[in-house]
């Protein structure tokens, strides 16, 4: 198994953060959201990708829901294999008003597909069995948007945090912990 395929079997799958929301509860905080990811390769669902194409896009489900409100955020990555580790880099997806699910992305042509030019490409490496790595983006002359990632076989660790003028806008004290699912 490669690097990209190896790194690819810890990312996809369901996964969410129930143990963690629990725990914190038990602990008396009761404003952390419960987030949920289904991380799924669709290669399927686009045509004319280049004969020596290497890499893998993945559909990332995000739904956070807190306050009784679901809110989803589905984003579309191509992850490569490079000489340092593994690269994300963000697509934008079609918009129609809809959020994304595998089953609904629609066929997409590789051509028509569009590098996001907001998203700082995030390399991530494997320190002793465990991925890690991120980006800062800048979404906007005052919108900063900072990624750690931390990846294995037991927990997907993120932490996201956007700012507005240096204030911090969204985003929590302590990364959120995927689990996977089981199914």
């Amino acid at each position: 198994m490669n690097r990209l395929d190896e790194f690819l079997s810890i990312l996809c799958g369901h996964f969410d953060n129930a143990a963690q929301v629990r725990k914190l509860e038990e602990q008396g905080v009761r404003n952390f959201p419960f987030a949920e990811h289904v991380n799924t390769v669709c290669q399927d669902k686009i045509t004319g990708l280049p004969t020596d194409f290497h890499g893998k896009f993945v559909l990332e489900e995000s739904y956070y829901t807190t306050d009784g409100k679901t809110h989803a955020s589905p984003h579309l990555f191509l992850f490569t294999e490079e000489e340092e580790g593994v690269l994300l880099t963000s697509y934008e997806l079609p918009k129609d008003g809809t959020a994304p699910t595998y089953q609904t992305l629609p066929i997409m042509h590789y051509t028509d597909l569009r590098v996001s030019e907001k998203f700082t490409p995030a390399l991530y490496t494997l320190r002793n069995g465990v991925w890690e790595g991120g980006s800062v983006s800048m979404f906007s002359p005052v919108l900063k948007f900072t990624l750690f990632e931390r990846f294995s076989p037991d927990v997907l660790e993120v932490s996201e945090t956007m700012e507005v003028n240096g204030k911090r806008t969204f985003g929590y004290d302590q990364p959120i912990l995927y689990r996977r699912r089981a199914e």
